[in-house]
């Protein structure tokens, strides 16, 4: 609640994730298949008065900034190992025309993909905590291009493996690839004379 009315009041757009059992009531349905909700601050405990707060947002009353925001709601479904998760975004943009439901969940996604690769290479390549080695810096940019042509490598590696097994390229796991191929490399055999 905090980093978003923060975030808000500074004039950012913003786009986030919310769990999907957090309660929003649906106060407008929009032709996008999004919907307008009030966001109250976690602090108002007493159901007395958020369900002010929510009447309150229903009759369209300006609110106080510092016990609830307007949002817009955006849920979608994304298929998962256990059959389909259900992804609910709050945001700022209010406006389902200029900004529709199905373009804020794609740009989410990506987002996420972008996310999961800076994951990989600060997490899985180059360590938790680890930091780079190199203290010259023509030696931190080689450091750094060997970690991203070792990411590209592994991507494409997971890529050609996923394409022939005629799968998702998202249902490798990246973590258990690194493994697998940090102990082919340091397998003697694996290298010829």
């Amino acid at each position: 609640w905090a980093d978003w009315h923060a975030a808000a009041a500074g004039g950012a757009q913003l786009l986030w994730r919310v769990k999907s059992s957090h309660r929003l009531p649906v106060l407008e349905g929009l032709p996008d298949g999004s919907y307008r909700s009030v966001l109250v601050n976690p602090a108002v405990h007493n159901q007395q008065t958020r369900a002010r707060i929510i009447a309150a947002a229903h009759r369209g009353d300006v609110l106080d900034p510092g016990r609830a925001t307007p949002v817009r709601v955006v849920e979608y479904t994304v298929p998962d190992r256990d059959g389909t998760e259900t992804i609910r975004l709050i945001t700022t943009l209010d406006d389902p025309a200029a900004a529709p439901a199905p373009l804020l969940a794609a740009t989410y996604h990506q987002r996420w993909e972008h996310e999961t690769g800076n994951a990989q290479l600060k997490t899985h390549l180059r360590g938790p905590g680890r930091v780079l080695r190199s203290h010259h810096p023509d030696m931190v940019r080689q450091e750094i291009y060997g970690y991203l042509l070792t990411h590209y490598a592994l991507s494409a590696l997971i890529c050609r493996a996923a394409t022939e097994a005629d799968i998702d390229p998202d249902r490798v796991k990246f973590l258990r690839t690194v493994r697998i191929v940090r102990r082919r490399i340091t397998d003697p055999a694996a290298f010829s004379p």
